[in-house]
């Protein structure tokens, strides 16, 4: 048990948020494109 040991899940929740983040931005950007598509 190192003084190290927090960090890591910090790190896993913030690369979390990240992908979370990055998903949820590219699905919405997948659904406006299929909207333009569906539109024009």
């Amino acid at each position: 048990m190192t003084g190290e040991q927090p960090l890591q899940p910090l790190w896993k929740r913030l690369g979390w948020m990240a992908a979370i983040w990055a998903m949820s931005v590219a699905v919405l950007g997948v659904v406006a494109w299929f909207i333009r598509l569906w539109i024009a």
